[in-house]
């Protein structure tokens, strides 16, 4: 039997490379040649204190892609060769949200990499439920895989900008300037935000952020971040506020930042069984604000995503910060423990 390389999840702390056999390819199915796949903070979780969707041994990874191998035989409108990525939350087409165009928030999301086999492998198989529901998304032939790579990070960014309604002129504040705070300011400015304030605690990744151009880098630990967004804003506060911190504190401290009528994400999702927020209902009352989360992305977000990649002007060169072999996962999660990668993108 063939086998091929492939990065497995056997349980908490143990997660290795190692052979497993080459995947099957149906009729209904397409199999990816996989060429780059980048390690998600979902991924590490996994790894540090497991996942009850993940039923091992299973192969992780959900940021990839890779290029066309095999077409089924009921498949159409895909060719070999060609260049692919995923929404890799995979929805069902048929539940209430489905219908109202929500497939993120599909009641029976089956995810690749904790429901399917993932895509950090040599080759992965990319299921007929995914074909029927329009999850694989082409990649024009000019963009790096590496680049590629990070489309399904950037579709959930996408998501965020158009759920606060992000429009030319904005000033932005991101709080948390981890890989996923930098990339939802690059999504804001490219969503036309005039002026970007990231605030962040870790001095090494305020640092990795200035070399993004930024307007306002904040650490709030030893500057007040209210003070620095009133100051940037004529004293209003800013038109958006996107917590990507996961952490229970900025997203309290968020309802101040904004302006009336200010919108305010919670983009980073607080731990299970430590959720709970306190907040100060007379700002949302009289300044009319609008608070929203933020959850995963739909093939049309992933769409959006690779126009932007492929547009040359995000600077994914920078945002995919470390490549790596498969065999390299554990270097991997160490740089991500250590605030140091900002995206790690493993290749064959």
């Amino acid at each position: 039997m063939a086998t091929i390389k492939a990065v497995v999840y056997h349980g908490p702390r143990d997660v290795r490379c190692e052979a497993v056999p080459m995947p099957g390819c149906g009729a209904d199915e397409i199999r990816v040649q996989v060429d780059a796949c980048a390690v998600c903070g979902s991924d590490w979780k996994a790894y540090q204190s497991g996942n009850p969707r993940m039923r091992p041994p299973i192969t992780i990874g959900h940021e990839f892609t890779g290029l066309i191998e095999t077409i089924g035989a009921n498949v159409s409108g895909f060719a070999c060769g060609e260049r692919v990525v995923m929404a890799t939350s995979v929805s069902c087409g048929e539940c209430l949200y489905c219908r109202r165009g929500w497939r993120n928030l599909c009641s029976d999301l089956r995810p690749m990499g904790f429901h399917y086999h993932g895509g950090m492998a040599e080759f992965v198989t990319v299921p007929s439920r995914a074909l029927q529901q329009g999850h694989v998304v082409k990649v024009p032939a000019g963009v790096a895989a590496i680049h590629a790579a990070l489309a399904e990070p950037l579709s959930c960014c996408v998501n965020a900008a158009e759920n606060c309604g992000i429009v030319a002129g904005d000033v932005v504040a991101v709080l948390g300037a981890g890989p996923m705070g930098i990339l939802n300011a690059c999504v804001a400015r490219e969503y036309g935000a005039a002026k970007i304030i990231l605030s962040e605690l870790n001095p090494a990744r305020l640092k990795q952020a200035g070399g993004f151009g930024f307007e306002r880098l904040v650490n709030p630990a030893t500057d007040d971040l209210a003070s620095a967004i009133m100051a940037e804003t004529g004293g209003y506060g800013a038109d958006v506020v996107i917590v990507s911190a996961p952490a229970a504190p900025p997203q309290e401290q968020a309802l101040a930042l904004v302006r009336k009528r200010g919108t305010v994400c919670l983009f980073a999702s607080l731990p299970a069984g430590n959720s709970m927020l306190t907040v100060d209902s007379r700002p949302l009352h009289y300044g009319e604000l609008r608070v929203v989360g933020t959850s995963d992305s739909t093939p049309a977000h992933v769409q959006r995503a690779v126009d932007l990649i492929a547009g040359a002007s995000l600077p994914v060169g920078k945002i995919a910060s470390h490549v790596l072999k498969f065999d390299d996962i554990q270097r991997a999660f160490a740089l991500m423990a250590s605030g140091e990668a900002l995206r790690v993108v493993l290749t064959p």
